[in-house]
């Protein structure tokens, strides 16, 4: 099988996940983005998938971003990753989405990037959901993430913002977590942004092992990778 068939049949099974996803959950399946997660894979993959209709694309690397945005600049680039303020200017450059703002140093970093490069930023908060793993503390693994309780001062930060646009949250499900209790607490956060501010209506939550769940809780965008990329070996 060619790696253009590979791609195309991951993509059939992930978007018959969707949908299913979404007739379970009672709603319609174009509620649900599909952010197809390129990381350590080439700039080939990502053509291919543009190819078989994928328009929305995420990297976790601003190295890897810096190099694919520009040889793909008629996709949707977002930015998934943990991010320094020191690599905010290039990810302003080259994502017109990042999912992981947590916390108000960076907020201020992606204001002056975003306004220096003349383009608005879409931000979603990344929520730490850690209370409801408690492997990760076990293991020491940190997802990053504000808590909880802090997202509305920050995001009333990030709303009054030069250059950024408040979308709405993100997260990832601890390691050895219940996925839906989880996600329920994510859906907690996420009403009680809506209803301080009405346009931030995003929620960035669901990767391959647990899309389901996410589609379950609300949420708008899925983050895949594995299920559409495989395991192949990857870039080094």
């Amino acid at each position: 099988m060619s790696r253009e068939d590979e791609l195309r049949e991951n993509l059939r099974r992930v978007r018959e996940r969707i949908q299913a996803a979404c007739q379970a959950a009672g709603r319609p399946e174009g509620s649900v983005t599909l952010v197809a997660i390129t990381k350590t894979f080439p700039v080939s993959d990502v053509r291919a998938l543009a190819d078989l209709g994928v328009t929305e694309v995420g990297e976790n690397r601003e190295q890897e971003l810096k190099v694919k945005a520009p040889e793909c600049p008629d996709l949707v680039w977002h930015f998934v990753g943990q991010l320094q303020s020191n690599k905010a200017r290039s990810v302003a450059r080259h994502a017109q989405v990042v999912h992981s703002v947590d916390r108000l140093s960076l907020v201020t970093a992606l204001s002056k990037a975003a306004v220096d490069e003349g383009r608005v930023l879409r931000c979603l908060l990344q929520v730490s959901l850690a209370a409801y793993g408690p492997a990760d503390a076990a293991t020491g693994v940190n997802r990053g993430g504000v808590e909880p309780a802090d997202v509305p001062a920050l995001a009333a930060e990030v709303a009054a913002a030069d250059g950024l646009e408040l979308g709405g949250v993100m997260a990832v499900a601890p390691l050895g977590a219940d996925p839906d209790e989880a996600f329920a607490g994510l859906a907690d956060v996420a009403s009680r942004l809506r209803s301080e501010h009405a346009g931030a209506d995003w929620i960035s939550a669901g990767m391959t092992g647990d899309l389901e769940a996410a589609i379950r809780h609300g949420a708008t965008h899925v983050r895949l990778g594995r299920a559409l990329l495989g395991t192949r070996t990857p870039l080094g």
